[in-house]
């Protein structure tokens, strides 16, 4: 399988994403195929590669309670705001992301992927700029049902 962050689609997809967000940072987690793990597969705006090292178990960390949920996230002020230990929310720490809003990403109506935009500063994100994360995703997932099926 071609790696996520090789394909063109996507790359484009997050560039554009973090353009009109006007963001700081478009992160793109999968769950793994065997195994409830998640892990960050494409970043844009990243501060280092951290985030291909990162795996979060299911319902653990920002990208594991959005598949688990199935619902999108919004966190404002890092980590004043969050539940847990900050080491809880690893590419809040690795990116040193304030705020965040990610969404998840469905395949054959379960949730499987998120989409994370973010910034190193406090801010809620509008309306508008999360529909524009939905709309992203929805075309990621239609990306990758292509290449992941």
């Amino acid at each position: 399988m071609t790696e996520l962050r090789e394909l063109q689609e996507v790359i484009d997809v997050c560039s554009e994403l973090k353009a009109v967000a006007c963001c700081d940072f478009v992160g793109l987690a999968i769950q793994n195929k065997v195994g409830p793990d998640v892990r960050w597969h494409y970043a844009t705006g990243n501060l280092n590669d951290k985030y291909k090292r990162i795996t979060v178990r299911f319902g653990k960390g920002i990208a594991g309670k959005i598949i688990s949920s199935g619902s999108p996230m919004m966190m404002t002020d890092y980590p004043n705001d969050i539940f847990g230990k900050m080491t809880d929310y690893p590419i809040a720490l690795a990116e040193k992301l304030v705020s965040s809003y990610a969404v998840p990403i469905f395949f054959n109506h379960v949730p499987k992927g998120v989409l994370l935009v973010g910034k190193r500063e406090k801010y809620s994100f509008s309306e508008e700029e999360q529909e524009k994360v939905k709309a992203s995703a929805l075309s990621l997932e239609q990306i990758l049902k292509k290449h992941l099926l």
